[in-house]
């Protein structure tokens, strides 16, 4: 008798253990719930996305910073001014002198409705 009241009870134990893990994963499988998960994760990612950029972005304006003093001192930009020698002069790295800056424009007029 008590063998058999032992494992019904170990029977009736596993059954509400069951029952119980059926439940939650049913409450957790409803449109709500996993339409709330995939909203997490999606911000999760973004802020990992985000965290990633910045410093991506950081990462290209120091070497961008340090590429730009490697290079002013390599011709000379950056270099201590010496009061004997004039300051160094800019010109544009590419000048077109066969286009004129400013266009004068003619005196007639192309639009034909001006005429009638």
């Amino acid at each position: 008798m008590f063998r058999r009241t032992f494992w019904f009870s170990t029977g009736v134990a596993a059954g509400v253990w069951a029952t119980t893990k059926v439940n939650r994963k049913l409450k957790q499988l409803t449109p709500e719930n996993l339409a709330a998960a995939a909203t997490n994760k999606a911000i999760e990612a973004g802020h990992r996305l985000k965290d990633r950029a910045v410093g991506f972005a950081l990462d290209v304006r120091d070497n961008m910073a340090q590429r730009e003093e490697e290079l002013g001192d390599a011709l000379g930009i950056n270099a201590p001014v010496d009061p004997e020698l004039p300051a160094p002069r800019r010109h544009a790295a590419i000048e077109n002198r066969n286009n004129p800056k400013y266009v004068e424009r003619p005196t007639y007029s192309y639009n034909r409705n001006e005429d009638h």
